[in-house]
């Protein structure tokens, strides 16, 4: 007999008859327990395939900018070495996703692979909005990584960040995903949303670089780290990363819209709220209004609180970033606004914001 078998004692023992009637119960066996060497091991495994799966696609960027006039050790204009990151081949024919503050002004892009090729590359786009670029070197022979879906990632999944840390070429880490809806400020003062924080430990270099679930599948793009803060990483989901590179593939862009107005946050009156059935109990104050923009040939005015555009509320100029997004670009759309204490509803036609 197993020693996993519950034992019964002999009172408790079925009856020839009762062991062959269908209503006697099964034979309970307890499940043969795991040690902690085999679930470290297990552990392993799957990061070590996750690493093999996606490292050939897995490549280091080193960025070369201009020299300024007058400084040491080169001709004024010169290309030289200023800057690395990681990025990751996502297509066979050379298309490699970073970030865009990797390469943002490079004059020289080169790549370098895991198997020591290095490449030229050259800039096909970038959207600062999304921290995301991409670059393309002249090969069609090589291995891409595979998009997941960060739409069903959860937190508390196990999650590897590969990149090249301090020029460390190919440096793996694991960990789990912390949380996810987290959001970033692009540098261009935009909100990224959808971002997925990890503990998988990020430092510079990493930038661009791949987090794969465990089935080896790309779910983000590291970009960014609390300096001062443990364990505190971020990436852009690949929902995100897939739909700008493909525009960014298309059109070397992607297009947002454009009112031409600068504003700020404000509470907005508790009597105005109800009076006028507000959706949000704060606004985005117009500081100042740009000529010849959509919104001054509205007939927006400087002091206005624009609190709805299309039929959206706006708390603030986060949402209103959000919603300016292409499918509203050349349409007119309504925008409600509160003028002094009346509320007003013009139609604003959102530019390109080239």
């Amino acid at each position: 007999m197993s020693r996993f078998e519950l034992l019964s004692g002999p009172s408790d023992s079925p009856s020839p008859s009762e062991a062959d009637s269908g209503d006697s119960l099964p034979r309970l066996t307890s499940q043969p327990q795991i040690s902690e060497a085999e679930a470290l091991d297990a552990y392993s495994q799957v990061v070590i395939r996750a690493a093999e799966t996606v490292g050939p696609a897995v490549v280091n960027i080193d960025v070369h900018h201009r020299t300024r006039s007058g400084q040491k050790g080169s001709r004024s204009g010169e290309p030289r070495p200023s800057g690395s990151g990681s990025g990751f081949v996502f297509t066979p024919d050379g298309f490699i996703l970073t970030n865009d503050h990797v390469v943002h002004r490079a004059e020289k892009i080169e790549v370098t692979f895991a198997d020591g090729r290095r490449m030229k590359a050259e800039l096909v786009g970038s959207d600062p909005e999304t921290d995301l670029a991409v670059v393309r070197v002249a090969s069609n022979d090589l291995t891409p990584a595979r998009f997941g879906d960060s739409k069903i990632v959860r937190p508390g999944q196990l999650v590897i960040a590969i990149g090249n840390p301090y020029g460390f070429q190919f440096t793996v880490t694991a960990g789990v995903v912390s949380a996810l809806g987290r959001s970033l400020r692009a540098r261009s003062g935009r909100l990224i949303d959808n971002v997925i924080q990890t503990d998988a430990a990020l430092n510079p270099g990493n930038s661009g670089g791949p987090l794969v679930s465990s089935r080896g599948e790309v779910i983000g793009v590291n970009t960014a780290m609390l300096l001062p803060a443990q364990g505190l990483c971020f990436a852009i989901a690949s929902s995100t990363a897939e739909f700008v590179a493909g525009r960014l593939i298309h059109d070397g862009r992607v297009r947002r819209g454009y009112l031409g107005i600068a504003g700020q946050n404000v509470p907005m009156p508790r009597h105005l709220i109800r009076f006028h059935n507000l959706l949000a109990d704060s606004g985005i104050l117009v500081v100042s209004v740009e000529e010849n923009s959509p919104a001054e040939r509205a007939g927006v005015r400087e002091g206005d609180v624009l609190v709805e555009f299309d039929g959206e509320k706006l708390t603030g100029i986060d949402d209103l970033h959000r919603l300016l997004t292409e499918t509203r670009v050349d349409r007119p759309l309504p925008m409600a606004l509160v003028r002094r204490a009346e509320k007003l509803i013009l139609e604003i036609v959102p530019a390109d914001s080239r």
